[in-house]
């Protein structure tokens, strides 16, 4: 059922991209540029019909460079009706770097490193896999792309971000304030869709996951 409220105009949407053909073989993937399964392609799709329920409509959009991310945000926009709406591509919203890891399984990377190392850099916010990025890192080109583009534009009208899961995890540290220790626990399922109402001096007046 369509939502009878209208969504106001400054508001951030962040949608995850949909499953990737890396995410469904359970590898690091990074910034391997793994195209989307039939299962992601669907959650793309879902997405975008659930923001055209909630009678959304957008006048600017970002995206990463990856593949996934850039197929999701079409499928998204073209189940939501806005088919002539071009995200801006930024490789500053790309998946964070994995390094040594990406393109390797759970237990070939557990057996090359180590269980606890491996989950220490998954999601520590310092933890940085070999040759890769931290969340730290990813949070030090994340948040200045967001100041100069997203929150501009997000205060001028909707605005809808299509990225990564950890690149999103940056963007919700900033926007919601948190601390290294508590980003730790966030997850962004694929698919998924975050919205953010600023009110008029860029403070969140509201936030929610829409199912």
């Amino acid at each position: 059922m369509a939502s009878s409220v209208p969504p106001p105009g400054r508001c951030l949407v962040l949608v995850r991209h949909g499953q990737s053909q890396a995410n469904a073989d359970g590898l690091f993937t990074g910034l391997l540029d793994s195209p989307l399964t039939e299962r992601g392609r669907q959650e793309a799709c879902s997405a975008g019909l659930r923001l055209k329920d909630e009678g959304f409509r957008f006048a600017s959009a970002f995206t990463s460079t990856l593949a996934r991310a850039i197929a999701t945000s079409r499928l998204a926009l073209d189940a939501l009706g806005q088919a002539d709406l071009v995200p801006l591509r930024d490789t500053a919203l790309d998946e964070r770097d994995y390094g040594d890891l990406s393109g390797l399984g759970k237990q070939g990377a557990y057996e090359r490193f180590g269980a606890e190392r491996i989950e220490g850099w998954r999601r520590s916010y310092k933890g940085q896999p070999p040759n890769g990025e931290s969340l730290r890192d990813t949070v030090a080109r994340v948040v200045p792309f967001h100041l100069r583009h997203i929150q501009p534009a997000a205060m001028r009208g909707p605005t809808l971000v299509v990225a990564h899961g950890n690149s999103l995890r940056a963007l919700v540290m900033v926007l919601e304030g948190l601390g290294p220790r508590e980003i730790e626990s966030v997850e962004i399922a694929t698919g998924s869709i975050r919205v953010y109402e600023f009110g008029p001096d860029t403070t969140i007046a509201s936030r929610r996951i829409i199912d």
